[in-house]
């Protein structure tokens, strides 16, 4: 199997770090493969405009799926983009390890999804969701929060975690036609003490070591759907 870790964090001594490094050692022990893109360490650039590209159908205006095409077709995709997309074709699957901002990803992760999941080659002419480019492939976002796990229940105060990262589950990663698993969350990283931190490397190896056989979330299919893309009911 061929992981491909998405970290997002600036900080190397924090938990999202020491859960990257650990699914490296924990992976790699079990016989697979392993890719880490550390965005801060590569110095990512989030900004997505005309350099995403070598060359441009349009330059008196900008339209970015237009460019994005264009480039499909055409090979012109920026060097740093290319070889995140490269990354993403090899993997069998793909983890976002990042703190939880502002109920988001950190803007640098967000502009990671920007710049390379690019129409004409990531999504497009009918390939999304069930049917999307990396149909077969599992997804699986691992994640800190600063609040503790009451705050985010459906009674909480910042309402049900499931329904804060469906945006990225659902509208990110099962669009462009990944199985997405459930999520791996360190509740109030930094409130806890070592002990719990121990315990919590300790389940994200149980979780890690059973990807395969782990279940996805269960979202419609497109046949589930009329003409308007809402549920059928009869």
């Amino acid at each position: 199997m061929k992981v491909f870790i998405v970290h997002a964090h600036p900080e190397a001594q924090s938990f999202n770090a020491a859960l990257t490094s650990y699914a490296k050692i924990v992976l790699e022990t079990a016989g697979y493969e392993v890719i880490i893109s550390d965005l801060y360490a590569m110095k990512f650039n989030p900004v997505s405009d005309r350099h995403n590209f070598t060359s441009q159908k349009d330059q008196s205006y900008f339209k970015q799926q237009i460019e994005e095409k264009y480039a499909a077709e055409n090979d012109s995709f920026s060097p740093d983009i290319k070889a995140e997309m490269e990354k993403l074709f090899w993997c069998d699957v793909l983890i976002f390890q990042f703190p939880l901002w502002w109920f988001g990803l950190p803007g640098i992760l967000k502009g990671w999804v920007d710049r390379v999941f690019a129409s004409g080659k990531i999504y497009g002419g009918g390939k999304w969701y069930d049917n999307g480019i990396f149909k077969g492939k599992k997804a699986m976002l691992s994640l800190t929060t600063g609040g503790k796990l009451p705050m985010y229940t459906e009674i909480g105060i910042n309402g049900d975690i499931h329904s804060i990262l469906y945006p990225i589950n659902h509208g990110i990663l099962h669009f462009v036609g990944f199985d997405v698993l459930p999520q791996f969350i360190v509740f109030a990283a930094s409130q806890i003490n070592d002990q719990l931190r121990k315990d919590y490397l300790e389940a994200y190896k149980q979780r890690l070591l059973s990807i395969e056989g782990t279940h996805p979330i269960i979202y419609p299919k497109l046949a589930d759907f009329n003409e308007d893309f809402q549920i059928r009911f009869s």
